[in-house]
């Protein structure tokens, strides 16, 4: 049995990390939130310790590494303080297991290796699409056909609607310097799936850029790609909005619609499990999508010109 802490306890994807922990009859010692209202731990760990303050917390770990290990870190807290939370793992002997995005630009990811090779401890990133059944399937497909075809060049429409409130725009998320942005916040694992499967970013262009949507191309070594990302309740499909539905997700791949709506449930336990056999996604894994989201993030939108996604004649503007 594994001793692990949470830095992050009181946000959407905490119960995913806390369910993990459990459901690999491992074991949660402590965990901080400035939110006092964690209900959610009496249905996993009531008897883990909880703090509200980091110096606490740290003090805590501090003691109870006295006569125990402490094994793992799990950080799920706002993207902009990733990188000092996962420092903060390393520097106090445990291995770090950190939400998505794993930092906000690549040259954190510099750092974050120095302070692994000084403590000799692993960082691990939340990858959770490399381990979904129809993703696995799509790129062993993609692969043997690049082996017959090496040259071949996918053409790829990604689209992601998840619909917010006005709550987001109030909250961190809403703030690019603390989320990345759109783009980062929830597009980062979907570049990460694409860019595993299909290559090398050759060539990354932005159509549009406003507080609800984000839209551009990737070229990629073997694939063109045109997404599309917003939290815009208004442009999803109406056949979705009937269903009374507020997602929506589609990855067409030659005209060809792969379907991955189910099966994200037990991705975190399966994470968990990887990661505890010692094959998890690390630094090196992570540094593609960051690189992605970090020139998406820098690049000025060049409006409806060239390969650009049929739902960006949806944005106003």
């Amino acid at each position: 049995m594994k001793n692990f802490a949470l830095i992050g306890a009181a946000g959407y994807i905490a119960p995913r990390h806390m369910k993990a922990i459990k459901d690999t009859n491992n074991n949660l010692v402590a965990t901080i939130d400035p939110y006092d209202g964690i209900g959610i731990m009496d249905s996993h760990f009531p008897e883990a310790e909880f703090f509200t303050e980091l110096e606490r917390f740290e003090y805590y770990i501090a003691e109870f590494k006295k006569d125990n290990n402490l094994d793992y870190i799990a950080i799920t807290t706002p993207n902009y303080l990733h990188k000092s939370h996962i420092a903060l793992a390393l520097r106090n002997g445990a291995d770090a297991i950190c939400e998505k995005p794993l930092v906000l630009n690549p040259g954190d990811i510099n750092e974050l290796k120095e302070i692994e090779q000084q403590s000799g401890k692993k960082v691990y990133n939340i990858l959770q699409l490399r381990l979904h059944k129809s993703i696995i399937a799509l790129k062993e497909k993609v692969t043997k056909e690049l082996k017959e075809n090496p040259n071949k060049i996918y053409d790829i429409d990604l689209t992601y609607l998840t619909s917010r409130g006005k709550w987001y725009f109030i909250s961190w998320k809403g703030d690019e310097s603390k989320s990345g942005g759109i783009a980062t916040n929830i597009g980062v694992h979907f570049y990460d799936m694409l860019s595993w499967i299909f290559g090398d970013v050759e060539e990354n262009i932005v159509h549009i850029k406003t507080p609800y949507a984000n839209a551009g191309y990737l070229k990629l070594k073997n694939a063109r790609v045109r997404w599309f990302l917003s939290v815009k309740y208004d442009y999803i499909p109406e056949e979705i909005k009937a269903q009374g539905q507020r997602t929506y997700r589609s990855i067409r791949v030659d005209g060809e619609e792969i379907e991955f709506s189910g099966g994200f449930t037990e991705l975190h336990t399966r994470s968990y499990e990887e990661i505890l056999k010692g094959n998890g996604f690390g630094l090196d894994e992570a540094r593609g999508s960051i690189e992605i989201v970090s020139t998406i993030r820098n690049l000025a939108p060049i409006g409806l010109e060239g390969e650009y996604h049929p739902f960006c004649g949806k944005v106003e503007g």
